[in-house]
């Protein structure tokens, strides 16, 4: 690990109420890592409720719709770039559902409920394939014990709720 500010090799240093955290003596300063964050989405159309999932190109499985923040872009704006970007959908409306560390991509993953319009979705050069679903289709097909599976399964309870 080196310093992002002068490229010096870091050193793990104990922290008070943090534990070891890495250091640069050069800078004496720790330096909390960074980490990439991402908006993933529970699309719902707003005509009857369907959720939207999709097949990314290098994937067989279902998944939600998701997209990373880009530096200097909050969360809200990147909710309706991203599902414009890969679905050509416009996102109307959408509530934050919680956060989940995932490990595979080391990635801390943020959950939002989206409405989107009522256009049809179409295919790029990221999905192979799109699917509407009811709210017990979606948790058949969504991948099993993935982070869209949890973010899937706060939404429905959600949506429940609004009923």
């Amino acid at each position: 690990m080196f310093c992002r500010d002068c490229g010096d090799k870091l050193t793990l240093r104990f922290k008070e109420n943090e534990g070891l955290v890495p250091y640069c003596d050069k800078c004496g300063k720790y330096k909390f890592p960074f980490f990439p964050v991402a908006v993933s989405m529970v699309v719902v159309r707003r005509s009857d409720n369907q959720i939207l999932l999709a097949k990314h190109i290098q994937d067989d499985d279902f998944k939600l719709i998701a997209g990373y923040i880009k530096k200097g872009e909050s969360a809200e704006k990147t909710i309706p770039r991203e599902l414009r970007e890969e679905t050509g959908l416009t996102a109307v409306k959408w509530k934050y559902l919680g956060s989940r560390y995932h490990d595979a991509k080391d990635i801390l993953m943020l959950g939002f409920l989206v409405t989107a319009d009522g256009g049809e979705p179409v295919l790029n050069e990221e999905l192979k394939e799109v699917r509407w679903c009811t709210p017990e289709g979606a948790r058949e097909i969504i991948r099993k014990n993935s982070t869209a599976e949890y973010f899937l399964n706060v939404a429905i309870q959600e949506l429940g709720r609004k009923k």
